[in-house]
Order: C-alpha cells, then sequence, then structure tokens
C-alpha cells in the first residue's frame, strides 16, 4: 500500500478546513448596515449621519461603526476610562482600532460610555472626534473582565 494517495488526501483535506475555517471567522457572521439615523446615549436620542457598521448574532463583540454627529450632543454620555477598541475585520476599512486607540491614549479623541449592560455583560462605548467623527464598538464590562 502506498501512503502518496492517503498523504495528498490529508493536505487536501486540512487546507479546505482552514479556508472554511478563515471564512467563518473573518466574513461568514459579519452583517453590513446603514442608514442608523441615532444612537442612543443614556435616555436620550442623539442624531447621527453617515453610519457605516458591521454587527453579527454570533457575539455581541463583533459591532463595529462608523459616523459623524456633532460632538455637542453627546454631552449627556458619560466619559469610558481605559475605553481600547477591538479590531475589526481587514475589510471594514472606516473603522481603525489601532489609529483610534492611539488617539485616545494622546487626547486626540474622547471615549465616552453610550449604553451600559446592553446586551447584559457588554458596554456600548464610543470615541469621538472634535470634528464630529465618530466610532462605536462593544466592550465586555466588569461582570466579565475578571
Amino acid at each position: 500500500m502506498r501512503g502518496r494517495p492517503l498523504m495528498i488526501g490529508l493536505i487536501a483535506f486540512t487546507a479546505l478546513f482552514a479556508a472554511a475555517l478563515y471564512y467563518a471567522q473573518v466574513f461568514a457572521w459579519y452583517e453590513r448596515s446603514s442608514g442608523v439615523g441615532a444612537l442612543r446615549v443614556g435616555s436620550e436620542v442623539v442624531p447621527i449621519a453617515d453610519y457605516q457598521g458591521i454587527d453579527a448574532t454570533s457575539s455581541p463583540l463583533k459591532l463595529r461603526g462608523c459616523f459623524r454627529a456633532d460632538p455637542a450632543s453627546f454631552a449627556a454620555a458619560t466619559p469610558a476610562p481605559e475605553a481600547e477598541p477591538l479590531t475589526a475585520p481587514f475589510w471594514f476599512r472606516c473603522f481603525d482600532a489601532r489609529t483610534i486607540g492611539a488617539d485616545l491614549a494622546a487626547g486626540r479623541a474622547t471615549a465616552l460610555a453610550l449604553e451600559y449592560d446592553t446586551p447584559p455583560g457588554f458596554d456600548v462605548v464610543v470615541a469621538l472626534y472634535p470634528d464630529g467623527r465618530g466610532y462605536l464598538w462593544r466592550r465586555l464590562n466588569a461582570r466579565y473582565t475578571d
């Protein structure tokens, strides 16, 4: 019995499985959204424009969004200390977590908490720039950060 067909089959199966796993992690579960016209800031509703976002039902942490808004309309939001944006898939180009994180650390953007425990265990956070650019994501709250 020769081992060559068995090895070729094993390598082919591994390559197909790896490609399917990569697709599932990077593309399959995300849904694009646009046209969102407002965000909830506590009990208030703040109008936004040019919203582009992604989300998934498989995990609350997959929410990412980019928008424009009047920074003064977020006055009711509370500061979100130690906010660190989570990376987005490479194909969602408007959300660059490294740049947003560096701007938050340097004070060029302000991190604000919009909603707490929505869904339970997760907070909605926004990084807001003085020129009106905003970036939205969810983070784990104290319930899960231990």
